[in-house]
């Protein structure tokens, strides 16, 4: 039946042939494509240059676009002397095809949005050096910080609080400044100082001539003593105010500081509200990330809209990034009453998203199927594969592999190559023991924390000089592809 209706052309290999038409069922309806399929002489198709496929293209009559693997290597432009339609590279992974065609959940058109304010503190302020200060106040505000507070050291006042706040506010930062010295609150407040943490019955008098926003705390957190006090003062003083019972350690009452911001949001249902957070993620032994993720999602669902953290200990050194993800992240689940998952992977920094496996018969198709001299590595099964031209090596320990690589006769791998694949081994094996996602060539994936892999290593270079001349060239394995 005709149909105007653009017809796309997919190539891939034998491997994802199966996976690739059971999304094309659902996605091309939904997206008003026709499709049609090609499947290349070749098990896995990221492996697939694209002179290779130049010469084996067979586009049908009508075909408006042909969408090739996203990992296959070479230039669009050999596809010119053999067809006058778009050659387009897809994305690497089949599961990026909604993605590829503009089909993201409607309910992630608005993602991104977050109505928390993250406070970074910069502890200890009085002992760096403007310059010091003022580089980690940009990296801090790079990260994600709304606001950067000043902490001050207990016992001494620091004569210097003006400057370094003036200095800080002619950036265009919004700052806060930390302390109960009231001669280093008043010079801060003087030199631009929009908040002020903390007060209590101590220091309220003076909070209401300060002329701007503070926090409120109890004068012993366990009883709420005095917070309720201090609250009517700076009300009926008309000073704006947020409110915070304070968090405490875990072993210290973590349980009941949680309830006191239940009490407190009951009883000033209007009122804003802080968390200073920082109080958990430096005192547990554990990563910072899980920590701020559930802490700013009980702050999103209590309504508390600003949140104090540092980041001092090492375990929670990306902190103030970590809530900037996490905010955004609890926004989308609170708001659209959905569940925060498959939403923010920047978040799973030591698991990753689940592994993609090709299974032993696939593996030992691929080896015989292999041409050239190089090599491809795979991690599945709890094993390293190691596979050559009619070789599969298999084992847990990469020292191993090298006994087996030498008894099988392969004694063509010199030093640089041997490095090469010594480091490759190496990515392997942390992909095993955290059940990562292990693919040839690229970085593991630590969420946030990913770093771009740096292009070394000979199978690249025997990869690109091999293009024009051979029909399997050796290119970074990737789970099946379109």
């Amino acid at each position: 039946m005709p149909t105007d209706r653009p017809r796309l052309h997919f190539v891939t290999g034998r491997l994802a042939e199966h996976s690739l038409r059971q999304v094309l069922e659902r996605l091309a309806p939904r997206v008003g494509f026709e499709v049609t399929v090609q499947v290349m002489p070749i098990t896995v198709a990221a492996l697939m240059p694209t002179p290779w496929i130049a010469r084996r293209l067979e586009v049908p009559a009508g075909t408006e676009r042909v969408i090739i693997p996203g990992g296959c290597r070479g230039p669009l432009e050999a596809f010119a002397e053999v067809t006058d339609v778009t050659v387009e590279r897809g994305p690497a992974d089949l599961r990026g095809l909604d993605d590829f065609f503009g089909q993201k959940s409607r309910d992630l058109a608005d993602y991104g949005r977050h109505d928390i304010e993250i406070i970074a503190e910069i502890n200890h302020a009085p002992r760096l050096s403007r310059e010091e200060l003022l580089a980690e106040a940009r990296r801090l505000a790079a990260a994600g910080a709304d606001r950067i507070d000043v902490g001050c050291d207990p016992g001494a006042s620091w004569s210097g609080v003006g400057e370094a706040v003036a200095m800080l506010v002619a950036e265009g930062l919004a700052v806060s400044i930390d302390s109960f010295d009231r001669r280093e609150v008043e010079a801060a407040v003087a030199a631009g100082a929009s908040l002020v943490l903390s007060v209590n019955s101590t220091n309220v008098e003076a909070a209401v001539d300060w002329g701007c926003e503070v926090v409120v705390v109890p004068d012993v957190p366990a009883t709420m003593e005095g917070f309720a006090e201090t609250v009517a003062r700076l009300g009926a003083a008309g000073v704006p105010c947020r409110l915070d019972p304070v968090l405490e350690p875990i072993g210290f009452g973590f349980a009941a500081s949680l309830g006191r911001y239940l009490d407190v949001r009951r009883h000033y249902p209007d009122a804003e509200m802080m968390m200073g957070i920082g109080n958990l993620t430096e005192l547990t032994d554990v990563d910072s990330a899980g920590i701020n993720t559930l802490l700013l999602g009980f702050c999103q669902e209590t309504g508390i809209r600003s949140v104090l953290t540092t980041e001092v200990i090492h375990w929670a050194a990306s902190s103030v990034q970590e809530c900037d993800l996490a905010r955004r992240l609890v926004w989308h689940a609170v708001s659209h009453r959905t569940l925060p998952k498959h939403v923010e992977p920047g978040l799973v920094t030591l698991r990753s998203g689940k592994p993609r496996t090709h299974g032993p018969a696939t593996l030992d198709q691929l080896a015989a199927a292999i041409r050239d001299p190089n090599f491809r590595i795979f991690a599945e099964g709890g094993m390293i594969h190691l596979l050559g031209a009619g070789l599969h090596l298999e084992s847990r320990d990469p020292f191993a592999l090298f006994d087996d690589l030498k008894a099988a006769g392969r004694d063509d791998v010199d030093p640089s190559h041997a490095f090469y694949l010594g480091y490759e081994m190496a990515k392997a094996v942390t992909a095993l023991t955290l059940g990562k996602d292990y693919r040839q060539d690229q970085a593991l994936d630590w969420g946030h924390l990913t770093r771009p892999e740096i292009a070394h290593g000979p199978s690249r270079a025997a990869a690109r000089a091999a293009t024009t001349s051979r029909a399997t060239v050796p290119a970074p394995q990737s789970p099946p592809a379109p």
